[in-house]
């Protein structure tokens, strides 16, 4: 999968660039603030139709415009794609070759990426909210029809939500009830396989690539941590069971509070160490490897899914890295992975191990070879 060119149009600080990424390895240097994050942020839109660093949309918008264009060209093993998304206050359009897509999640897979920057720490030790978005983005990556599943379940979630907190304290109307803890068991069922499995996959990724940076010192393990107990890749039917027990199970503390106490929305993951857990255990050091090793894996578990390696998106974390962990990350990417970096100055990055590298020069919106 290689990024031809790109082209953005009233897109955060930029006006309007067109520009080639012919380049195996394309380099963005300048300061802080004149553009490099949010060209990296705008390929990451292109591929996922949101961004990683806001939720709010109109934070994309150009200053007093009233909407913004990314526009994409892409060759892939079977030909070459044309991608273009449309952000303005009225929703998205999105287009593969000039036909719009019915649906996002549609869209979302046309382009496969992976970004690293140095707020992925916090997938190893920030909230849980953020380990579960880390699951979501990549697997709606690979699995059509997840992130569409996933929106099922948030619109059920929310209804239920709305009758838990109208229902007391007068009291519940248990078949109304049943409706929503089957919708809710029906969709929740399917994330969790979907998590369960990618996580199974990732694991085997992780733990080599974990062994290799660290030179079979350290032992990556994941675990999947559901919101109930569950067995290890159980059925979906046996999940649904499991599920439906447990919303009976917790239904008083959900009408006192007004809230869904189990499902996917409250799910969890685990970094073990040696069998310690990284969150609470790990050493700066330890953690920032952890991720660096969960960012690896996503490249080889995405090859293994699709027959292609996706773009590597790296913001400013060459810098971050100590000299073992750049190379090995550099070896790992070096001509099979079309990479995109960002750097203030290039005295930070390793250029001698860099094959086909293209030099771009960011500036106030402006882009320079």
């Amino acid at each position: 999968m290689h990024l031809k060119s790109i082209q953005l149009q009233n897109y955060r600080n930029y006006e309007q660039l067109e520009l080639q990424t012919d380049s195996q390895v394309n380099l963005l240097v300048g300061p802080n603030a004149q553009g490099k994050t949010n060209l990296l942020e705008a390929i990451f839109v292109l591929a996922l139709t949101k961004s990683h660093r806001t939720s709010k949309d109109k934070e994309l918008i150009g200053w007093q415009s009233t909407d913004a264009r990314i526009r994409g060209e892409v060759e892939k093993k079977y030909g070459p794609v044309t991608l273009d998304l449309t952000l303005a206050s009225q929703g998205k359009k999105a287009r593969i070759n000039g036909l719009e897509q019915r649906k996002l999640s549609d869209f979302v897979g046309a382009l496969n990426v992976v970004m690293f920057a140095p707020e992925d720490l916090e997938i190893v030790k920030g909230t849980p909210g953020i380990r579960r978005r880390f699951l979501d983005m990549e697997i709606g990556q690979v699995q059509p029809g997840y992130l569409h599943t996933l929106g099922q379940y948030g619109k059920v979630l929310v209804q239920r939500n709305n009758y838990l907190k109208s229902a007391y304290p007068a009291g519940v109307q248990q078949a109304m009830l049943d409706v929503w803890n089957t919708q809710l068991a029906d969709y929740g069922v399917k994330i969790m396989k979907k998590r369960q499995s990618f996580i199974h996959k990732l694991q085997r990724w992780a733990e080599q690539i974990h062994a290799g940076i660290t030179a079979g010192t350290e032992e990556l393990t994941i675990l999947y941590r559901p919101s109930f107990e569950t067995g290890v890749l159980e059925e979906e039917s046996v999940l649904f069971e499991q599920f439906m027990i447990r919303l009976n199970q917790v239904k008083d503390q959900e009408l006192r509070r007004g809230m869904t106490l189990a499902g996917p929305h409250r799910d969890d993951i685990s970094f073990f160490i040696n069998g310690k857990e990284a969150q609470v255990y790990g050493s700066q050091g330890q953690q920032r490897t952890t991720a660096l090793s969960l960012k690896l894996a996503e490249l080889e578990l995405i090859h293994e899914e699709i027959g292609e390696y996706p773009l590597l998106l790296l913001d400013d974390v060459l810098s971050e890295l100590d000299q073992n962990r750049q190379t090995q990350l550099i070896e790992t990417f070096q001509n099979k992975v079309q990479t995109f970096i960002t750097t203030t100055g290039l005295e930070s990055v390793n250029i001698s191990k860099l094959q086909d590298a293209r030099i771009y020069h960011v500036r106030d919106g402006q882009v320079a070879r």
